[in-house]
């Protein structure tokens, strides 16, 4: 198994990409720290498929965009099983709206979940990832981190600074064999809680015929598609890739769809 012998944290595992993560993590062979905003039945649920899987499971809801929450979470995560040696940034928020209606509120609170957490519990697990020199950090992007679009200045801001932790943790800490790295989901198949947030994606679901014609691959994602692109990064496999991005999108942005 791929990961066997390593532990991970994972947030935003309650459901989509998270759950999958999860998943296929413990599938692979790994110990499981595993956090939500506030979806503890999801969570449970999760945990009790990924101990069922083998994977000796660690839950605890938390605000990440917190720092004293962050690092209790890993204080905590630690205490349970020991170390961490992967981390998956993966909670985020993610509204759509036009930049003229968009509150100091709205953008502090995007910033706080979307990038502040990743340096809140990056700088929590990397002493131990050095005293160890191993470990593999991993950020979730999205389109956001590769273009920009209407509607998208608070989360667009924020998956681009996101991108540059990234690079900069892939830097200062490659001597202690440390990977950073990120992946940018595209379209992707999942469940949305706040459909308020998609205004303009809500005229246009996800999935219609004209989207796809953007899409070389001619598909949406799956989150299969984006565990299995984080699972790469998280194993030895990809031991000389540090700093780099994963651009899971089905060659939209990246290359010409063919056209009639």
């Amino acid at each position: 198994m791929r990961l066997e012998g390593k532990t991970a944290l994972i947030t935003g595992a309650s459901r989509n990409i998270g759950r999958e993560i999860a998943l296929c993590f413990a599938r692979e062979g790994a110990d499981l720290a595993l956090s939500s905003l506030q979806s503890s039945n999801e969570l449970e649920e999760v945990a009790a498929e990924c101990r069922e899987l083998g994977a000796n499971t660690f839950i605890a809801t938390a605000d990440i965009a917190d720092g004293d929450q962050c690092r209790r979470l890993v204080e905590e995560s630690l205490d349970a099983l020991g170390k961490v040696d992967i981390l998956v940034s993966n909670a985020a928020i993610r509204p759509h709206h036009p930049l003229l209606s968009v509150t100091d509120e709205d953008w502090h609170r995007v910033f706080g979940i979307n990038l502040h957490s990743s340096f809140y519990l990056a700088k929590a697990v990397l002493p131990g990832m050095m005293e160890r020199e191993t470990g593999s950090i991993i950020g979730i992007g999205g389109m956001a981190a590769i273009t920009g679009r209407p509607d998208t200045s608070t989360v667009t801001a924020a998956k681009t600074g996101l991108w540059g932790l990234i690079r900069a943790i892939a830097a200062e800490f490659a001597p202690y064999n440390i990977r950073a790295n990120m992946v940018n989901p595209g379209t992707i198949d999942t469940t949305r809680r706040n459909p308020e947030w998609f205004a303009r994606e809500s005229r246009r679901p996800d999935g219609n015929s004209d989207q796809l014609k953007r899409i070389p691959l001619g598909r949406q994602g799956t989150i299969e598609d984006i565990a299995n692109a984080c699972l790469f990064l998280a194993s030895d496999e990809s031991s000389y890739i540090t700093g780099d991005q994963l651009n899971v999108v089905g060659g939209r942005y990246l290359v010409a769809a063919a056209t009639d």
